[in-house]
């Protein structure tokens, strides 16, 4: 296969996901081979929920939403157009999926293939309906991708690089266990955001979806806030009312319950609204139905503590703080280009 094979195979599968990117599916006849993948993509998604709590129909529709807008002619064109594939020897990629958020892993997927190279794939037992179904199209839209796509769940076997996401304790092992491999291990990050409260409405509002969508359980969503002395929350509060109804969903409210019932048995001091607490931390992993708080003194001196603990955070939400801030409300809608760990995984890929 050529590159602009490839690219038009990922294009066909963009256009078939948009017709998932509302709560209730809306056919599309001008999709290619629909009446094939259609209904059985639906039920993917179905088993999908099921199996997985976290995965509701909305966050479903939105993840596959963002992919739907990334899966285009022109956004992958301008993703890899500085790129030179043609002196690319395919080799077998084996990538470790995480399982946090739905199809956490596809960048990656996506990344493998469009290079040139073969994948195999260890998906977490979290999020494992999803992808095999869109390989399939992918497949059927380009026959050049048969036997370029394998899924396992035993011990990888016959790779020639790795990319493993997990846990900061099981990067340890994946450190190890891959020393020998050209290899990208993530670990556990963190996002955050930087209020000066002269922030808009709008802003705020937009803080309020870094903050809730996914639950939180991304690595992009905004777990921690930085905020000067003398900071009045009523803003923040005023912002995260939208998200009010999240408590009633019952996994959710779970975390809440807990989370509460140990701050208040530890006498932790921590502010709530009935759906949401703040808490100052100076962690930056905070649970769900948690969002962690910390002073600061001076923007220059706050800065300088985000540049030394890069290595625990994915974005930094600001308006005018840091060269690489995120604007507000986009932590979960990167681009192809938006690298996971600021690890350019094409740069890898054309390497090995």
């Amino acid at each position: 296969m050529k590159l602009h094979q490839r690219i038009n195979a990922f294009t066909k599968l963009g256009h078939f996901l948009t017709q998932f990117t509302t709560v209730e599916p809306v056919k599309n006849e001008t999709v290619d081979y629909n009446d094939i993948f259609f209904d059985g993509f639906k039920h993917q998604l179905k088993l999908a929920k099921e199996h997985n709590g976290w995965f509701t129909q909305k966050n479903l529709a939105f993840a596959l939403q963002g992919w739907a807008e990334s899966l285009t002619e022109d956004q992958l064109n301008l993703w890899l157009k500085d790129y030179d594939f043609d002196q690319v020897s395919p080799q077998q990629v084996a990538i470790i999926m995480a399982g946090n958020i739905p199809l956490v892993g596809f960048h990656d997927f996506l990344s493998v293939l469009i290079s040139g190279h073969a994948v195999l794939v260890k998906q977490s037992s979290n999020d494992k309906h999803i992808l095999p179904y869109l390989a399939k199209y992918l497949e059927y839209v380009e026959p050049g991708f048969k036997g370029k796509i394998t899924f396992t769940e035993s011990k990888l076997t016959d790779f020639d690089a790795v990319i493993a996401t997990g846990s900061n304790n099981t990067a340890r092992y994946f450190e190890y266990y891959f020393k020998d491999k050209p290899s990208i291990i993530r670990k556990n990050r963190n996002s955050v955001a930087v209020l000066t409260g002269n922030e808009t409405d709008e802003q705020m509002l937009a803080l309020s979806e870094d903050i809730f969508r996914y639950y939180g359980l991304g690595c992009r969503n905004v777990s921690k806030i930085f905020i000067p002395k003398g900071y009045n929350f009523d803003a923040f509060f005023n912002a995260m009312y939208p998200w009010n109804d999240i408590i009633n969903e019952h996994k959710y409210a779970n975390n809440y319950d807990y989370n509460k019932a140990v701050y208040l048995m530890s006498e932790f001091d921590m502010l709530e609204n009935g759906f949401l607490m703040i808490k100052e931390d100076e962690s930056y992993s905070s649970p769900i139905a948690t969002v962690f708080y910390e002073y600061y003194d001076a923007l220059d001196a706050l800065k300088e503590k985000l540049n030394t603990d890069a290595e625990d955070i994915q974005c930094v939400v600001a308006d005018g703080i840091i060269d690489s801030e995120i604007p507000f409300g986009k932590t979960q809608k990167p681009e192809l280009w938006d690298y996971a760990d600021a690890m350019n995984t094409i740069d890898f890929l054309l390497k090995i």
